[in-house]
């Protein structure tokens, strides 16, 4: 019986931090110094197609691309070095509605998650900073789960939320 109990509160705690949005870095993990102005913005999901990724990567690289210039449209342009953000993950977990299990206390990850890196990369090519970032949402974002855009609607969302939050996080502002 108390394991059961134990069981369903460690569900909760966890369904409660899959929900509880974007993870920023951990302190100490950028590395390199950083400007409050890039050249310019690129996506980089060749890790995701590697793993093939296909067309959601594609997709991820459209939508993220665009999110990231209107987050950082005041950081953008001049001759600072360039901002690459390298997609190493997306995990769109099955969603079918609802997201609560036995006794309403929650359970079922059901969250979407983008993991990858922004890096500071200097006109040489060489890497000059770097800062990690994990993002997670509630599949349900992208509305009825029967729609048949609901999978690219969850993508746009999650590229928008990661873009956000990339601005709000980077240092140098």
């Amino acid at each position: 019986m108390a394991g059961s109990w134990l069981r369903r509160l460690a569900l909760l705690a966890a369904g409660t931090l899959a929900l509880a949005g974007p993870v920023a870095a951990q302190p100490g993990t950028d590395t390199g110094h950083w400007t409050p102005a890039f050249s310019d913005v690129q996506v980089d999901v060749r890790p995701l197609l590697a793993q093939g990724g296909g067309l959601p990567a594609e997709a991820l690289r459209a939508d993220l691309t665009a999110a990231l210039r209107r987050s950082l449209a005041d950081r953008l342009g001049g001759r600072g070095p360039r901002l690459v953000v390298r997609i190493t993950g997306l995990s769109q977990r099955a969603y079918v509605g609802g997201n609560v299990g036995r006794g309403g206390l929650g359970g079922g990850n059901q969250s979407d998650y983008l993991d990858g890196e922004a890096l500071l990369v200097d006109r040489g090519g060489a890497v000059i900073a770097r800062h990690p970032q994990l993002t997670a949402m509630p599949s349900s974002y992208g509305g009825a789960w029967y729609d048949p855009a609901n999978e690219r609607r969850r993508i746009a969302a999650i590229a928008d939320i990661y873009a956000q939050w990339l601005g709000r996080e980077l240092p140098g502002r």
